[in-house]
């Protein structure tokens, strides 16, 4: 199985999407059953990574809620800590989420998070930036390295912008008491923004884990009248769809999932539909020549971030 689940568009009723859509989130008790309904489902077709973070709205709580219901030592919850979510389920607010890399951030978040324990395996900063300074910030580094030892937890980080390579190359260095620091490093990754193939052989010969997000590039690996500059993409995307059968969706986890190997692609999914199109990534493998073809469509990382920035939550 390569496929986690990133319960971003489970705890929150709006995401950073090209697409748009017409579901009804002012129904806050329908909007937590489904939310629970697909964690249920992908517990039920084998997914056993789970990604969430406090950032995500209810995410958190509802990952705490569902594993009541659980006993079984495979389940592996990753969670974030530094960014506060602010929207409140107000579909018209301005700010949805403020960044704080703090050690009084860290300790406030992680009094929730512990809950989790132990599926809890993994704690990450959330959206590790050099601008916030948080790879130097010996308080806060210092506690991650206690919470690791006294929980067994891997220590990640994850990244976004045209640095990131810059960003895991600085955590690969960043040491406590002599020893690394960080085990898990979740990064943006699709044929358009394929930045972490510059660092990917680093990682993976230093044993470090690696997750995907944002394999679908927020949407925009889908047919879009905007974007025309992507035209000859989704052309042999909907060829490749229709040759293996599946969805674009699948052909864009399956590239991930086979140029990174070993890594963890997660499903973006927000609803049990979505959940059982990405997972018929497992049905099929991509050629040699279909991987060269998707590689192609490489953009320069400042234009895909550049395009990220415009795109609205939806």
């Amino acid at each position: 199985m390569k496929l986690g689940l990133g319960t971003a568009a489970l705890g929150r009723p709006k995401y950073i999407n090209v697409r748009t859509g017409n579901s009804n989130n002012s129904d806050l008790e329908a909007f937590r059953k489904n939310s629970f309904s697909v964690l249920e489902e992908a517990y039920q077709l084998g997914i056993r990574y789970f990604d969430t973070a406090p950032g995500y709205g209810l995410a958190e709580e509802l990952v705490l809620e569902w594993l009541q219901t659980k006993k079984d030592s495979s389940i592996k919850i990753a969670s974030k800590w530094g960014y506060t979510y602010t929207a409140n389920f107000d579909v018209n607010a301005t700010v949805h989420e403020i960044k704080d890399h703090s050690l009084s951030k860290l300790n406030q978040q992680w009094h929730f998070s512990k809950q989790l324990l132990p599926y809890l395996k993994v704690y990450q900063i959330h959206s590790a930036t050099l601008e916030t300074g948080v790879l130097k910030n010996k308080e806060v580094l210092k506690q991650l390295a206690l919470l690791k030892k006294e929980h067994n937890l891997k220590i990640g980080l994850t990244t976004s912008g045209t640095n990131q390579v810059e960003v895991i190359k600085k955590a690969l260095n960043v040491l406590v008491d002599d020893e690394q620091l960080f085990d898990m490093f979740q990064v943006t990754y699709n044929f358009l923004d394929q930045s972490l193939q510059e660092v990917s052989d680093e990682l993976i010969n230093q044993k470090k884990s690696i997750i995907i997000k944002e394999a679908l590039a927020n949407g925009r690996v889908f047919r879009n009248e905007k974007y025309v500059h992507y035209n000859k993409m989704y052309s042999t995307l909907e060829i490749l769809s229709k040759k293996h059968q599946v969805g674009v969706d699948a052909i864009s986890l399956k590239y991930c999932s086979q140029t990174i190997p070993k890594s963890i692609v997660l499903s973006g999914a927000s609803n049990l539909q979505q959940l059982k199109q990405n997972l018929k990534l497992n049905t099929f493998s991509l050629s040699t020549e279909e991987i060269q073809q998707l590689s192609a469509f490489k953009v320069d990382s400042g234009f895909y971030w550049k395009e990220r920035t415009q795109l609205q939550w939806n």
